[in-house]
């Protein structure tokens, strides 16, 4: 069957229009597989006109190919087309070839995509014998049933495999796979049926009318697929250009700053990157500058969020402009750019870079009639110096600037790697701060107070441990910080108070329980409304439960302070000034608020007997407490010449090692001979109540 195939398209067809009708079919495949990939990507409405465009240049090339073809063939006895049938033939290549395309689109990994490619066949080989009727021949036209049924399996098989290869790819090249499929699905199905064609001659004239030559169809033909293919790559183009400009246009959005117009930080780290790569066999230094405006929350609060973002802008337009050739910014956050500088080989090289960036951003701005100015702290880092990749280089210089920030004013500061590690173990540390309390990893410690003549237990102070699962016991003034600087001390700080109130309450020993209170709980509105909930839920007394403020916690707002103590005061709960005789200590503190116990620090108890100037401030300060009626307690107890000098002096109470180390509870019951109380509640149940509650 193969060499009577190849007999009739070499010996029954014209070479110069098998060519031709091969073109057409080829471009006609190559825009039908990349117009289909547009119909399987879209959806809704512009997925039917993708479709309809495909299933129009399919089902043209597909009946132009058999036309010309049909052109090729050589025989005398053919004396032309009847138009009716062909432009019907063209109608169902159309409709079937779309029908096949949509119901193969209709799914991503079903069997519908062969079935659609065997309709696909199917329309192909509907196309070809309507076609074959269409044709007047001089004499009568027979089909040999074998060529037949081999051509129409073999347009099913080729249509399955181009839908199975452009909705299964398993490499790019499978659409070429699809196209050449197409092509032989046409192909095949032609030759193979025209091989099968017989006409027995009945007379040889050619007085048959209303029938279109040869010559007209393919003109026809040849300007019709010339328009549809044309207009299909123009389309196509279109499409292509609009894509690409919108995906620019998406690039450039995810790539930079929308306010200021400068890349963002995925931009800067690709940059970064490319730069390193350059200078990696070199013997220079990369340098990266992270710059933060200093007072910008006071200008978006004084100028508004306009003024605000209109000095962004002015910055970002003045390091763009006046930056040298080589040097990239970005904008990585609210009010912090990064620099990348060009290749430096010394030190004041990277200094001049910090200068000229400080000064660029001072460039004065007016807004509304007045002149404003900006400012900046800077860090940077270098690479290899500090970094060996993109991402850590820029880390570095971000926790130089943080450095930079907190010493204040305009500084310009360098990696260190001893003094930013330890800010980084603090960030880390208050990351893990937010889940020590749902994980129940704090626990109180109590430290005895005494009286200095009885030496009986008067007292306990109520101190905070964590115990961190990888770190172990974190001490209070690495984490007490954090908790105040993050604003956890408020959950911490309730959480304390009410299982110190909780643990007290179960003494059959009436002693007061001391616990600290942080500045942040003082300015807290709610905070006596936390303590009476505390008090009325454990059943603590109030006049047992004693409440240590700092004056810090008293100078940021002393009319708010004396509001909050005076409301502690009047739910009977004891007030003490702790730390006395460090920080402010004025005497218009004690004179206005209203404390029951005066404390004094440890600091001057440890140089006692050896540090007159000690011994004065300790004797002024318990002259004052009792002059003022206020009795004192002195920290940092630790000698018996130290109680005993207490004593002299008419000290109330003392607590320190003398007594006893901070102990547990367990070890606490045992020294004031307790039984342990009942516990109820999980950790996790106790801090959801405090959080309730505060």
């Amino acid at each position: 069957m193969m060499l009577t195939v190849l007999s009739c398209i070499v010996f029954e067809h014209d070479p110069l229009f098998v060519v031709l009708a091969v073109m057409i079919l080829a471009i006609g495949s190559v825009l039908t597989v990349r117009l289909y990939a547009r119909v399987r990507r879209t959806h809704g409405d512009l997925k039917h006109l993708w479709l309809l465009l495909s299933g129009l240049i399919a089902g043209g090339s597909i009946w132009s190919t058999h036309f010309v073809a049909m052109i090729a063939y050589s025989s005398p006895l053919v004396l032309g087309y009847d138009l009716g049938l062909s432009a019907f033939s063209l109608l169902v290549a159309v409709a079937g070839t779309t029908a096949g395309l949509m119901i193969s689109s209709l799914t991503q990994r079903s069997f519908l995509i062969e079935v659609g490619g065997v309709v696909f066949g199917a329309s192909i080989a509907a196309m070809h014998f309507i076609g074959i009727e269409a044709m007047r021949v001089s004499g009568i036209l027979t089909l040999s049933a074998p060529y037949v049924a081999a051509a129409v399996v073999l347009s099913w098989i080729f249509g399955a495999i181009a839908t199975n290869r452009l909705a299964r790819p398993v490499t790019r090249y499978c659409k070429y796979g699809a196209m050449i499929s197409l092509i032989l699905a046409v192909a095949s199905l032609h030759f193979v049926a025209m091989t099968g064609v017989d006409i027995l001659p009945l007379r040889l004239d050619g007085s048959v009318k209303d029938l279109v030559s040869n010559q007209l169809v393919g003109i026809a033909i040849v300007f019709t697929m010339s328009v549809l293919m044309l207009s299909a790559t123009i389309t196509y183009s279109i499409d292509n250009a609009n894509t690409e400009v919108a995906d620019t246009r998406l690039n450039h959005i995810a790539n930079h700053d929308p306010l200021t117009g400068l890349p963002n930080r995925a931009a800067l780290d690709f940059h970064l990157e490319g730069a390193l790569a350059r200078v990696f066999n070199d013997n220079a230094r990369m340098i990266v500058l992270s710059c933060n405006l200093t007072r910008f929350k006071q200008v978006n609060e004084v100028l508004g969020h306009a003024g605000g973002d209109a000095l962004l802008r002015h910055v970002a337009n003045g390091l763009s402009q006046y930056l040298e050739t080589g040097e990239y910014v970005a904008r990585i956050s609210g009010d912090e750019f990064a620099i990348v500088g060009k290749p430096v080989y010394f030190r004041g090289d990277m200094l001049d870079l910090c200068k000229r960036v400080q000064k660029i951003v001072g460039l004065p701005m007016t807004w509304q009639g007045e002149e404003i100015r900006a400012s900046c702290c800077v860090g940077y880092a270098t690479y290899p110096d500090h970094a060996t990749s993109g991402a850590h280089l820029m880390e570095a210089a971000e926790q130089a600037m943080h450095r930079a920030k907190a010493a204040g004013g305009n500084a310009a500061l360098c990696y260190d790697t001893q003094k930013d590690q330890q800010i980084r173990d603090r960030s880390a540390l208050a990351m893990d701060l937010g889940n020590a309390l749902r994980n129940g990893e704090f626990e109180l410690f109590y430290q005895l107070q005494n009286h200095v003549v009885t030496r009986d237990v008067t007292g306990v102070e109520v101190l905070l441990r964590w115990n961190h699962p990888s770190r172990g016991r974190v001490a209070p003034d690495e984490f007490v910080p954090i908790a105040e600087k993050t604003g956890q001390i408020r959950d911490i700080g309730a959480w304390t108070l009410r299982t110190a109130c909780r643990e007290a309450a179960g003494w059959t020993l009436p002693v007061k329980v001391a616990v600290n209170v942080a500045p942040v709980q003082l300015s807290d509105p709610q905070f006596p409304d936390i303590v009476a909930h505390a008090l009325r839920e454990t059943g603590l007394k109030p006049e047992r439960l004693e409440l240590e403020i700092t004056e810090t916690g008293i100078i940021a707002d002393t009319t708010h302070a004396l509001q909050v103590i005076h409301q502690l005061k009047r739910l009977g709960v004891r007030v003490a000034m702790d730390d006395f005789g460090t920080g402010y200590s004025s005497l218009a503190t004690l004179q206005a608020f209203p404390f029951d116990k005066i404390k004094i620090d440890r600091e001057f108890i440890k140089d006692l007997g050896a540090n007159k100037q000690s011994e004065a401030i300790v004797r002024a300060t318990i002259i004052l407490g009792e002059s003022l009626g206020i009795p004192v307690l002195a920290e940092g107890v630790e000698t018996e010449d130290h109680l005993a000098f207490l004593a002299r002096l008419g000290c109330s109470e003392v607590q320190g090692y003398l007594f006893g180390k901070p102990m547990p509870t367990a070890d606490l019951r045992v020294a004031l001979m307790i039984p342990a109380p009942v516990r109820s509640g999980s950790p996790d149940q106790e801090a959801a109540r405090i959080s309730q509650v505060a």
